[in-house]
C-alpha cells in the first residue's frame, strides 16, 4: 500500500499530466522514497483511499467541468480536494458547484509547481511538517542517535535531537514537551536502560497521550517492556553496530524508511481523527460540514446559517497559520482548531495576545470546539 496517495480528477491535459508525474518523480528523489511510497491515480472512475495514507485530490477543470458529480468519484467531506481552473472568470464554467465555496487556483496567476506545493502541505509533505523527536538515552546511544539526526535531516526531516535543538538558557523541561507536541512521530531508542530515565520514559508517555505515533528502534541485548507493546518495531542485530558505536548504512536505511512508514500513517490518523473531532463538534452544535478543500480548511455552517472557515492544525499553531487560513478563507470569519496540551504557557499566550488584534478570527482548542462554535456570535 502506497504511503501517499494522490489523485487528478476532472480535465488534465496530456501536458499537466506529464509535469505532475516529473514532479512525483522529483519528490521521489529528494525524500529518497521508493517508487511505490507515492501512488499518483489519473481520473480513476474512484478515488476512496485508505484512511491510514495520506491522501488528496486535485480537481483541474475544463469545458464541462461544472457538470462534474464530483462525489460520485471521491468524498470531498474526507479526501481534500483542490480546485484548480484556467481563470477566475472560468469558475462557474469548470469548476463543479461543491468545489465552489474552496479558493481556487488560477493557471494564469500559479505555475503548476505552486499547485502541487499545495497538493504537497495537505499530504503533510513539505519538508516543515515533516517532524521526529529522537527520544534516547545519552550514556548509551549518543553515536546513534546523532548518526539518525544527519540522515533523518538529509531526508527533509525537520528533526529535533535535545543536543542541537533547545538554546542556551531555555526552559530544558517546557521545550521539550513543546517540541514534542509539534511532532508526527517518536524514534525511540530503545536501550537496556531506557525506561530508567524519567525524561525517556514521560517522553514514551507523553507521545502515546498526545496520539504520536512511535517507531521503536530495540538494541540487540535490550528485553521489549510491556508498555511498547503498540509501538511499531526495528530490531537491530550485534554485527549491525559499527566499531565506533555507530550503525551501518544499511541498518540506517532501514530504519529510516520504517520511519518513513510510521510517520505517513500517524499523520494520516491523526488528522482524520482532528477533522473527524470537529465535525463531531459542529454536529453536536445541529451545525454541518460541507467540505474539506486546500490545506484541509473546512467550510462549515452553523445551526443560525452563519458560514465560517475552520482549518485544524496538527502541532503548534503559528501567526503564519492564521495568515494562511486568512488568506485561503478570503473572509474573516474563520477559526484555527488545535490541540493546546503540551504547549509553553507562553505561546499560548502569544496566541491570545494575536487573536486580540486580528479581528474575525479565532484560536480554539479542540477540547473547547463545540462551546465555542456554539457561542460564535455571542462573543
Amino acid at each position: 500500500m502506497a504511503l501517499y496517495e494522490l489523485a487528478v480528477l476532472g480535465h488534465p491535459t496530456d501536458a499537466q499530466i506529464q509535469e505532475l508525474q516529473r514532479l512525483v518523480a522529483e519528490v521521489q528523489t529528494q525524500f529518497g522514497f521508493d517508487a511505490v511510497e507515492i501512488a499518483l491515480h489519473i481520473c480513476p472512475d474512484s478515488f476512496r483511499p485508505n484512511r491510514r495514507s495520506c491522501a488528496a485530490a486535485l480537481f483541474i477543470g475544463g469545458a464541462a467541468g461544472a457538470e462534474v458529480d464530483i462525489t460520485a468519484v471521491v468524498d470531498p467531506k474526507i479526501v481534500p480536494v483542490l480546485p484548480v481552473v484556467s481563470s477566475e472568470k472560468q469558475v462557474p464554467v469548470e469548476v463543479p458547484p461543491s468545489l465552489r465555496a474552496f479558493n481556487c487556483i488560477f493557471l494564469d496567476q500559479a505555475p503548476m509547481g505552486r499547485v502541487f506545493s499545495a497538493l504537497l502541505e495537505c499530504l503533510g509533505l513539505l519538508p516543515r511538517q515533516r517532524r521526529v523527536f529522537l527520544s534516547y538515552r545519552r550514556a548509551e546511544s549518543t553515536a546513534v542517535a546523532v548518526q539518525l539526526f544527519a540522515e533523518l535531516s538529509a531526508r527533509q526531516f525537520d528533526v529535533f535531537l535535545d543536543t542541537h535543538s533547545i538554546s542556551a538558557g531555555a526552559d530544558f523541561q517546557e521545550q521539550l514537551w513543546h517540541q514534542l507536541s509539534d511532532v508526527d512521530v517518536l524514534l525511540m531508542l530503545d536501550t537496556p536502560e531506557y525506561f530508567k530515565s524519567r525524561w525517556t520514559d514521560a517522553e514514551y508517555g507523553r507521545a502515546l497521550a498526545k496520539g504520536i505515533g512511535v517507531l521503536r528502534v530495540q538494541w540487540p541485548d535490550s528485553t521489549p517492556s510491556p508498555v511498547t507493546s503498540t509501538a511499531s518495531r526495528a530490531e537491530l542485530l550485534a554485527e549491525e553496530f559499527l566499531a565506533d558505536g555507530q550503525l551501518s548504512n544499511e541498518a540506517v536505511q532501514r530504519i529510516c524508511r520504517q520511519l518513513e512508514a510510521v510517520r505517513s500513517q500517524s499523520h494520516a490518523l491523526r488528522t482524520m481523527s482532528l477533522i473527524e473531532s470537529v465535525r463531531n463538534a459542529i454536529e453536536q452544535i445541529e451545525g454541518q460540514v460541507n467540505g474539506v478543500g486546500p490545506g484541509r480548511l473546512m467550510q462549515v455552517t452553523l445551526r443560525n446559517g452563519r458560514q465560517l472557515s475552520v482549518q485544524p492544525t496538527l502541532g503548534i499553531p503559528t501567526a503564519v497559520t492564521l495568515q494562511e487560513t486568512l488568506l485561503r478563507a478570503g473572509h474573516d470569519n474563520c477559526a484555527v482548531v488545535y490541540n493546546h496540551y503540551g504547549m509553553m504557557k507562553s505561546w499560548q499566550e502569544h496566541l491570545e495576545w494575536l487573536a486580540q488584534r486580528v479581528g474575525g478570527s479565532r484560536w480554539i482548542r479542540q477540547s473547547d470546539a463545540a462551546w465555542d462554535f456554539a457561542g460564535w456570535d455571542a462573543t
